[in-house]
């Protein structure tokens, strides 16, 4: 008989290097992103550090940076970029959902099964406390769906030549979707 042993935060800060989330008791390994994909969640994170240094508000994490969070089916996020108010951690896992959380899309997540998990861990993000959480598809035309607590299932959408926002998490912030693409 073989006992199935849930994975605990612990379990994430003794994997090596590697993007994980646990999710309904498992360690899941997120796979490296693309050029593009990372390019995208880098000028968001660099353009959320600028705001976050100029407001004292909070403080912009990349992609690497863990949130641990109190769910039934989840125990922490790893989003691509972030906004976060919690209190400093240091060198732990950030205490709780960033109230403004980014998901860029690789190459593979298109189709309903990458739609529906898309849409569950959105209403994960949401019930742990994000106000808002962008879905960045680069290969679609609706390049930015922004999703937020007030209505949570119906986006605002944003194209290229648009300029996207994430109220109400991150107040007078905003991002040209053009400035998401490289500029070579």
């Amino acid at each position: 008989m073989t006992i199935k042993v849930r994975a605990t935060i612990e379990d994430l800060y003794a994997l090596p290097d590697v993007k994980a989330e646990i999710v309904n008791g498992e360690v899941v390994t997120l796979p490296p992103t693309g050029a593009a994909s990372g390019y995208a969640a880098t000028e968001v994170f660099v353009s959320l550090r600028e705001y976050g240094r100029r407001t004292k508000t909070g403080i912009a994490l990349s992609g690497n940076a863990a949130f641990h969070v109190s769910l039934p089916n989840r125990e922490s996020f790893s989003p691509d970029a972030a906004f976060y108010t919690g209190q400093w951690t240091g060198m732990k896992f950030c205490e709780g959902a960033p109230i403004f959380a980014v998901e860029v899309r690789g190459e593979e997540d298109s189709g309903a099964p990458a739609e529906a998990q898309m849409a569950k861990k959105r209403l994960d993000y949401f019930a742990a406390g994000t106000i808002v959480v962008w879905d960045v598809d680069l290969l679609s035309d609706e390049v930015v769906k922004s999703y937020s607590t007030l209505d949570p299932n119906v986006p605002r959408v944003f194209r290229r030549g648009d300029t996207a926002d994430a109220e109400p998490a991150v107040p007078s912030w905003s991002f040209a979707v053009n400035d998401l693409f490289d500029k070579q």
